[in-house]
């Protein structure tokens, strides 16, 4: 028991005293610290568009279903979306599809992010391929282990406030425990939450990544959500937790 606080003693201190910051949503998707990949290198992520463009990150978790953070589809209705699959290349290639529905957490909270999920509903089933294929999901409270690395991929920057390339972005980060997490960023992190990061910053998700799949041995385990910043020292990323959230999923989509 004492090894166990020693060590989240530790962990809370690398990451720093805590502090009160409003969650920041990573809009317009930005990878720092990563790498180009290939859309086969990630299948299963997609780019959401608004009004043609593209607006977020999201995940294929069925031939007619993917997923995004709700922040993302905050404030409009399905025709202003559109899902472009199957490509590497941010607003070109691949396959665009419509939207027939938008299903939004109804306990969503814009001023927390917390419940940060939305299911959406394509118009037409997608044709799978090496482009484009599902995504496992967790099962329900499926327990995230602390310091195992996960992959989170998007479009965008490679560094804060730096220019959005047009290639597929990944970057490897390992999972912090949500006490670590909330040494940082204390009541913000809620338990719809899991955070991912390094200690000396360097790597994250950032702004525009926003609903981006973070996977953990080819599992959905959370949807880029908000942070301060982006690859900040001693300040980790914060995501959706899908194995939180897995039963909204199941009662809108039945999956």
């Amino acid at each position: 028991m004492l090894k166990f606080v020693v060590i989240s003693l530790l962990v809370a201190c690398a990451f720093g005293a805590p502090q009160k910051r409003a969650p920041v949503p990573r809009l317009d998707g930005r990878i720092v610290g990563g790498e180009d990949i290939d859309i086969t290198d990630a299948p299963y992520q997609i780019s959401l568009l608004f009004f043609g463009s593209h607006l977020c990150g999201g995940s294929i978790i069925a031939e007619q279903w993917v997923i995004t953070a709700a922040h993302c589809t905050e404030g409009a209705g399905a025709s202003a979306y559109g899902v472009r699959s199957g490509s590497s290349i941010r607003n070109s290639g691949g396959t665009v599809s419509a939207i027939s529905a938008l299903y939004q957490n109804p306990s969503f909270d814009w001023d927390s992010l917390d419940n940060d999920i939305s299911v959406l509903q394509l118009s037409a089933p997608l044709t799978l391929s090496s482009t484009a294929a599902i995504i496992a999901l967790p099962s329900l409270n499926q327990e995230i282990p602390v310091g195992v690395d996960s992959f989170v991929t998007g479009w965008g920057a490679l560094y804060e406030g730096g220019p959005a390339p047009f290639q597929l972005q990944g970057v490897t980060v390992p999972t912090v425990s949500l006490a670590a997490c909330r040494a940082v960023y204390g009541a913000a992190v809620t338990d719809r939450m899991m955070c991912a990061g390094l200690p000396e910053g360097g790597r994250d998700a950032c702004q525009g990544d926003s609903g981006g799949p973070l996977v953990i041995e080819s599992v959905l385990i959370g949807l880029t959500s908000w942070g301060a910043g982006c690859a900040r020292p001693g300040y980790p990323g914060v995501y959706a937790s899908v194995p939180a959230l897995r039963d909204y999923i199941t009662s809108v989509s039945g999956l």
